[in-house]
């Protein structure tokens, strides 16, 4: 009896545990399918935290264009709110635009995007367009960093949730499944939504966004073994003409022409169909994130009787919790694809990091957005790979078939007044990482600026420069220690002043951040005034030779309204030959150094601190070459500076020191409000006599508005001393030049 007690109770246990094992097999598999529509795609996050909250387990999800990146993220491990935060925390403007920081350009190329309004390809004696407003750098840097857990993951099916996504092959029309390769770069190509991003090239595809072909791949979710599918759609419906009002919407009207049709047959094998209302929403209305989340939480909410049904008990749900404290990647390994124009050398040289090295994704990404910068490649792409216990960085670069650009640019100031600038840009002219740019500077005053340049990355990189400039204008000094000045009984002299400077020159970048150099200059200088009309008008006709040397560092963010940053620059000039027109030129040599620190308070307040020397030493020789300072807005040359309070050119001396600190308010996004205050002490052996710690002799105070404009700034300035009567107005639109 006993032993049939106890086998029946056996019975009864193995029947409860068969059921309850038959119960979890019987679970259904649920499917998330994310369609695509740029920044309404935020409302897929808010689905997410409904789906959470509910204790519902996605097992597949499927995404195209923002839903692939929502989706991805999500299935690499990362909570909705994680990615609501770091959503967030993204600059979209530097997205769209393919933002390059400045410090992450060489000075060459700071000083070409620091110069032109306008910048177009030249190929065949024909100007062009960029095939995209962005190549998506930012992006996939973003990106690449935010999978760093799953960078060795090749199959999407391993991630902590299996995933796909769509693209679209521009070549052929077809629908392209990713479900396998680097997250990061499946991600980029599936959101390269058309004239934003550029294409990206996989295994030998060139794709572009799968909106254009598939916006809702929801049978591709149910292939993966979907039981039961929650589909999220934030596509467009067909808008009318009133609502077709710029390029942007246009697009996704064309993009969605097909896939309306489809949505009938594709809502029917949605089990739940979550429609956010984002209708009063654009694909570009990144700014207003955090409304189009709270839209998709809404949407969710209605349909959550039929959400709540589908959660799990709670010890079989676990929320996503994808910790990111270490993202340092250890690189064993760099490889390049074989590049016809440009070596091995330059690429690491702008990568600025080596094999064996640890780096962080912030390394990374400067590094590149130095290749970046240098637009010399039209696509960009590499892959962390695992090499011998550690990484591999593997690049491919595709080099731009445009090496020739056309670029211009305006400006007026009240020294060399009005002028348009055109330039033309070659690359790959001669050898090998080279450039040569002429820029030519038509108007009141006709000038010109060549450079050719050879950039050999970590090795020495080799220059030579040509440039003239020419102006006519009343100014108070004589360039002769104020000889002439006496002679006539005048506070001021009209003069013609040109200057014709050629050098050549090497440098390289010094422990990763400064960058030394050395080099021979040539140099004509005339100075002619009609006030001597009577006598000679010429007082200066020399030839000069030079020897130089410099050391730079330069992190501003910003050239002229920087927010945080630092520079210094500093370079000494021995002058060992000239012609000597004058007969008084003995060899001489001239030293100067500048420094400038900038720090940003409440985001729109910043504070410049920037102060400056100059002197010369050895034998007494001409002063053509002493500092003049006084004015703003014009692009100095040779040792003039700037200086609030006086007029351009107006104080001269063979040595100077100068102190200036200025408060900036960005009142209105691009619109500056500024208060400048200068001092200096400008004197003849300024060093050797101790003057230079003396109270100031000069001071000078600037009020102004600046307008940062497509031109470049456009800037007003009142300014004042208190040693003159008068107060002087300066006037700068566009980029020095």
């Amino acid at each position: 009896m006993k032993k049939t007690i106890l086998l029946l109770v056996g019975l009864f246990f193995l029947q409860v545990v068969v059921a309850q094992d038959s119960t979890k097999a019987k679970r259904p598999k649920i499917g998330l399918v994310l369609s695509g529509g740029g920044a309404k795609g935020f409302a897929h996050i808010g689905v997410l935290k409904v789906l959470e909250e509910s204790g519902v387990k996605i097992d597949y999800i499927g995404g195209t264009s923002m839903g692939a990146v929502v989706g991805g993220l999500y299935a690499s491990g990362y909570s909705a709110a994680q990615i609501d935060s770091i959503f967030y925390n993204t600059n979209f403007d530097e997205l769209l635009q393919d933002y390059i920081p400045r410090s992450s350009k060489n000075f060459y190329e700071k000083r070409n995007d620091e110069m032109y309004a306008i910048s177009l390809p030249f190929h065949k004696f024909k100007i062009g367009i960029p095939i995209a407003l962005s190549k998506g750098m930012y992006n996939y840097n973003l990106l690449s960093k935010l999978t760093h857990k799953v960078r060795h993951v090749r199959k999407f099916d391993e991630l902590p949730i299996p995933f796909l996504c769509l693209a679209t092959d521009i070549e052929t029309g077809e629908a392209i499944i990713l479900k396998d390769g680097y997250l990061a770069q499946a991600l980029l190509a599936s959101s390269a939504f058309p004239s934003l991003f550029s294409p990206v090239e996989i295994d030998g595809r060139v794709l572009i966004d799968g909106g254009v072909v598939n916006n809702y791949p929801v049978e591709e979710v149910r292939k993966m073994g979907a039981d039961i599918i929650i589909g999220v759609d934030v596509q467009d419906d067909l808008k009318d003409r009133d609502a077709l009002k710029d390029a942007t919407r246009i697009l996704v009207q064309i993009t969605n022409l097909d896939m309306i049709k489809s949505m009938n047959d594709k809502k029917k094998i949605t089990d739940i169909y979550i429609k956010p209302d984002i209708s009063n929403y654009g694909v570009i209305s990144f700014d207003q994130g955090r409304e189009i989340i709270k839209k998709g939480e809404l949407a969710a909410l209605l349909e959550l009787d039929k959400i709540k049904k589908l959660s799990n008990p709670e010890n079989e749900f676990k929320l996503n919790n994808h910790l990111t404290d270490n993202d340092t990647l250890f690189i064993k390994s760099i490889s390049l694809n074989k590049l016809d124009n440009y070596t091995r050398a330059y690429v690491l040289g702008k990568l600025r990091f080596k094999n064996g090295k640890k780096i962080s994704y912030e390394d990374l990404k400067t590094g590149i957005n130095n290749i970046n910068a240098t637009q010399n490649f039209s696509r960009i792409s590499y892959t962390i790979e695992p090499y011998q216990g550690a990484d591999e960085l593997k690049l491919n670069l595709t080099e731009n078939t445009t090496k020739t650009f056309l670029k211009f640019g305006l400006h007026y100031d009240g020294l060399y007044k009005s002028a348009l600038l055109t330039n033309i840009t070659q690359k790959k002219s001669l050898f090998k990482n080279d450039v040569v740019s002429l820029d030519v500077g038509l108007g009141d005053n006709i000038r010109y600026n060549l450079d050719y340049y050879i950039d050999n990355g970590f090795y020495w990189s080799f220059g030579l420069k040509s440039r003239f400039n020419q102006f006519n204008r009343n100014v108070e000094t004589d360039f002769r220690d104020g000889e002439v000045l006496g002679q006539l009984g005048l506070s001021s002299i009209n003069i013609d002043f040109s200057d014709f400077t050629n050098q050549a020159y090497m440098q390289t970048v010094f422990i990763q951040k400064f960058l030394i150099g050395a080099g021979l200059e040539f140099k004509h200088l005339k100075i002619r005034s009609e006030n001597l009309g009577e006598t000679n008008p010429t007082f200066e006709k020399s030839n000069y030779t030079s020897i130089f040397g410099y050391m730079k560092y330069d992190s501003f963010d910003n050239k002229l309204f920087p927010k945080k940053g630092w520079f210094f620059s500093g370079d000494i000039q021995s002058f060992i030959y000239s012609s000597d027109y004058t007969q008084e030129f003995n060899r001489y040599s001239i030293a100067k150094g500048e420094i400038g620190i900038v720090k940003t308070f409440y985001k729109k307040a910043t504070v410049k601190l920037q102060s400056d020397l100059g002197f010369v030493f050895g034998n007494d020789s001409v002063h053509f070459f002493d500092f003049v300072l006084g004015g703003y807005g014009y692009n100095t040359i040779n040792n003039f500076k700037h200086f609030y309070g006086y007029d351009f050119l107006s104080l001269a001396a063979d040595s100077y020191i100068k102190s200036c600190i200025t408060f900036d308010y960005e009142f209105f996004k691009k619109n500056h409000i500024n208060f400048a205050a200068n001092f200096a002490n400008v004197e003849d052996d300024l060093f050797r006599t101790g003057n230079w710690l003396s109270k100031p002799t000069y001071n000078g105070y600037a009020i102004g508005y600046a307008l940062e404009s497509v031109i470049g700034p456009v800037e007003v300035k009142y300014t004042w001393s208190p040693e003159l009567t008068r107060g002087y107005t300066f006037i700068s639109v566009g980029f020095w030049f």
